[in-house]
């Protein structure tokens, strides 16, 4: 199992920046915002790219499958463009109101706390 929710964060955006040249970054929310593992519960991320359909999302989620399988977790991934993130209102707000975004780099950027 995985140390740690950054450790996954950092290994899906390398992943991510290798094979997508429009990759943002990405949105933690959910229980595993404290950064611990948590046994049986989901990593919520939504990742931002500048282009989202179902070739991406045919891509996604074998580098999804590998890394949960190799870091024994499970992640709820969705992905979204800023457009279609904006206007996905429950989830949208559930991340505005309380979340941690990682740049492209898998870096912590800024926290969101309300």
């Amino acid at each position: 199992m995985a140390n740690s929710v950054d450790e996954v964060i950092v290994r899906l955006s390398n992943s991510f920046n290798r094979i997508f040249n429009d990759f943002k970054g990405m949105y933690l929310f959910g229980v595993h915002l404290d950064g611990k593992m948590h046994e049986d519960e989901d990593i919520e991320l939504a990742a931002i790219f500048e282009v989202e359909d179902k070739s991406k999302r045919e891509q996604i989620w074998p580098i999804i499958g590998k890394i949960e399988t190799d870091m024994e977790v499970c992640i709820d991934l969705y992905p979204y463009t800023e457009e279609s993130f904006k206007q996905d209102e429950d989830i949208y707000n559930e991340i505005m109101e309380e979340s941690i975004f990682y740049n492209k780099k898998g870096e912590c950027s800024r926290s969101i706390h309300k």
